[in-house]
C-alpha cells in the first residue's frame, strides 16, 4: 500500500486553510493533509495524535504563534520538517525561525500550485522514513478529495472515466446525519443499515465539510440506481423515524440530482434550505426535500393591535395572538428565519418600551432584554423560540402585577376612572368633570397626570376606542353609528382617532376581524 507524506496545515485564517487544501490534488501528488489547526496550541495537540511528516504553518497567530510552535516541535519531534508561510512584512520575523530548524518558507503572495508542490517535494526528500514514497506520477485523485473540491467550488480536474468508475449509478443525493452520541466516525450505524436495504448504493463521506450551525452533522454523497431513487426517503423513514423528544437531526436528505457537478447548487438550494425549513417544521416530519408538505405564504401580524392590547394590559390575550401567529409558521416554513427572529426581538423591545412609557418599573426587564435577544438568536427550532416568548410573557406579567400591588390605588383617582367608564359615551370634558367633583380644572389635570400613567384626554380616547373596537368586532352596528355611540359627535374625527390608535381605519379593522 502506498505511503503518503502526511502534512498538517496551521493558519488562523479559515479561508487560507481551505485554499491550501484545494490548491493541490494532494494524494495524486503523494501527499495527504491529515489535519488543520487555527493556532500553535491546537497544532501541538494534533501533532501528538497524527504524527505528521511536515507542518505547514503561518507565523502570526493568536494563542501560540509560529515561532514558538517551531521551537516546541523541534524540541519534542526533531524529525518533523517545518515549512513557514509568511507575508513580506513578516520576513525578518521568519528569518529567526530558521535557527530553530525550519526547512523552507513560502511568501503568501507567491503561494501557488507549482511553488507549493516544489517546496513540499524538496522537503519530503529530506525525510528518511518515506524512502522515496512521494512520486511524481499521474495517480488518480482520490474520490473523497474530488467530491470535497466540487462541494467547495474548487475545480476538481477529474477525469470523466474515473467519475464513471466511482459513480456507476445515474442519481445522487446529499445525506446529512447526526449520531445519537454526537460523535463522528467512518461508519455511521444508519448508513450501514441503509446499505443493507439498498445494496447497490455507494456513499462517500465528505470529511472536510462542516454543515453551518450543525457541527455534529456528517455529510455523505450517495450514488443510487433509478429504481432505488424514490425508495430512499421511505427506507430512511423506516430505519429512523423522526422524534420530537430530541434536538438532533437523525437525517436530512436533499433533492435528487443526476451529476456530481450539480452538487454545490443542490447543497445550497436544497440541503441548506431544508436546514432552514426545519426551524419551523414539526420535529416529527421527515426531512427529505422531495417529500415536504405543502407550504403557505407567511401570515401577516399587525403590531399595532397587539401593542394596543398590551397598553390595555390584556397580556394573556395579546400573547395568545402572538403564539397563534408563531404556530401558523409550521405551514409557512419557507419564511426567512432571520427575519422571523428579528420580528420576535422587536416585540420584546417594544413591549418593554411601551410599559416603561406607562410609568411601570421595567428595569428588571430592561436589564434582561439582551439575554432574551441572545436566546432568540440561538434558538434552533420554533419550539425553543416559543419557550422564550412564554418566559418573557411570564416576566412581563409578574412585573406589571408587582408594580400594581406596590402602588395602592388612590381612592379619588378610582372615582375619576369609574366616572369615565360610566359616562364615556357622553360629551365629557375636563372642565365638566372638574365641576362634578368640585375640583379646579387645572388642579384636576395635574392630579390626573400625577396618579395615572396617561393624561385625561388620552385615557378618555383610549376607553372610547376600546369600546368602538369591541363593537366593530362583536356587533353588526353600522360604522357610521359607532362613533356617536362611544361619544364622538364628528364621524371623521372618530375615524382619525381610531386609526391613530389601532393602526387601521374602522372599516379595515372590521374587515380584518371578520376575515
Amino acid at each position: 500500500m502506498r505511503e503518503f507524506c502526511k502534512v498538517l496545515v496551521v493558519d488562523d485564517e479559515l479561508l487560507v486553510r481551505q485554499g491550501i487544501k484545494h490548491l493541490l490534488n494532494w494524494e495524486q501528488d503523494g501527499f495527504q493533509i491529515v489535519g488543520e489547526a487555527g493556532n500553535g496550541k491546537e497544532a501541538m495537540t494534533l501533532i501528538r495524535e497524527l504524527k505528521p511528516h511536515i507542518v505547514l504553518t503561518d507565523i502570526v497567530m493568536p494563542v501560540m504563534d509560529g515561532e514558538e510552535l517551531t521551537r516546541l516541535i523541534k524540541q519534542q519531534w526533531p524529525e518533523i520538517e517545518i515549512i513557514v508561510l509568511s507575508s513580506f512584512s513578516e520576513f525578518d520575523y521568519v528569518r529567526s525561525t530558521f535557527q530553530s530548524g525550519v526547512s523552507d518558507y513560502i511568501l503568501k503572495p507567491h503561494l501557488d500550485t507549482e511553488k507549493l508542490l516544489q517546496v513540499l517535494r524538496k522537503t519530503a526528500e529530506r525525510i528518511p522514513s518515506l524512502s522515496g514514497a512521494v512520486i511524481n506520477g499521474n495517480v488518480p485523485v482520490p474520490v473523497h478529495q474530488a467530491v470535497e473540491k466540487l462541494l467547495s467550488r474548487y475545480d476538481a480536474d477529474v477525469d470523466s472515466a474515473w467519475v464513471q468508475e466511482w459513480f456507476p449509478k445515474p442519481y445522487f443525493y446529499l445525506l446529512g446525519m447526526e449520531s445519537p452520541d454526537g460523535g463522528a466516525g467512518e461508519e455511521h450505524p444508519l448508513l450501514d443499515s441503509l446499505k443493507a436495504l439498498l445494496p447497490g448504493m455507494k456513499a462517500v463521506r465528505l470529511e472536510g465539510h462542516a454543515v453551518s450551525g450543525r457541527p455534529g452533522m456528517e455529510l455523505f454523497l450517495l450514488n443510487i440506481s433509478r429504481e432505488d431513487r424514490d425508495r430512499l426517503p421511505e427506507k430512511l423513514t423506516l430505519l429512523c423515524p423522526a422524534s420530537q423528544s430530541q434536538d438532533r437531526i437523525a437525517w436530512m436528505l436533499s433533492s435528487s440530482f443526476d451529476s456530481p457537478g450539480r452538487m454545490r447548487g443542490i447543497y445550497e438550494k436544497s440541503f441548506l434550505k431544508l436546514l432552514q425549513y426545519r426551524f419551523f417544521l414539526p420535529k416529527d416530519i421527515s426531512l427529505a426535500f422531495d417529500i415536504l408538505p405543502s407550504s403557505s405564504s407567511a401570515p401577516s401580524f399587525l403590531l399595532q393591535p397587539f401593542m394596543e392590547q398590551v397598553r390595555r394590559l390584556e397580556l394573556e390575550e395579546a400573547f395568545h395572538e402572538l403564539e397563534a401567529h408563531m404556530d401558523q409558521h409550521q405551514h409557512a416554513y419557507t419564511a426567512d428565519v432571520f427575519e422571523f427572529k428579528s420580528f420576535i426581538g422587536n416585540i420584546v423591545f417594544n413591549v418593554i418600551h411601551l410599559l416603561g412609557s406607562m410609568n411601570y418599573d421595567m428595569k428588571p426587564l430592561d436589564e434582561a432584554k439582551y439575554s432574551y435577544f441572545k436566546a432568540i438568536d440561538e434558538a434552533r427550532h420554533l419550539t425553543e423560540l416559543r419557550l422564550v416568548v412564554r418566559q418573557f410573557q411570564a416576566q412581563v406579567t409578574e412585573q406589571v402585577q408587582a408594580n400594581q400591588s406596590a402602588t395602592s390605588p388612590n381612592p379619588s383617582m378610582k372615582l375619576l376612572l369609574d366616572y369615565i367608564e360610566q359616562h364615556y359615551m357622553e360629551p365629557i370634558t375636563l372642565t365638566g368633570m372638574a365641576a362634578h367633583f368640585h375640583f379646579n380644572p387645572s388642579y384636576l389635570s395635574s392630579f390626573f397626570a400625577a396618579h395615572h400613567h396617561e393624561g385625561f384626554k388620552e385615557h378618555l380616547n383610549r376607553v372610547r376606542i376600546n369600546q368602538a373596537a369591541d363593537l366593530l368586532r362583536y356587533s353588526e352596528t353600522p360604522i357610521s353609528e359607532i362613533g356617536s355611540l362611544v361619544g364622538y359627535g364628528d364621524h371623521s374625527y372618530f375615524c382619525k382617532v381610531f386609526k391613530k390608535n389601532m393602526g387601521l381605519s374602522p372599516t379595515g379593522y372590521r374587515r380584518q376581524h371578520q376575515a
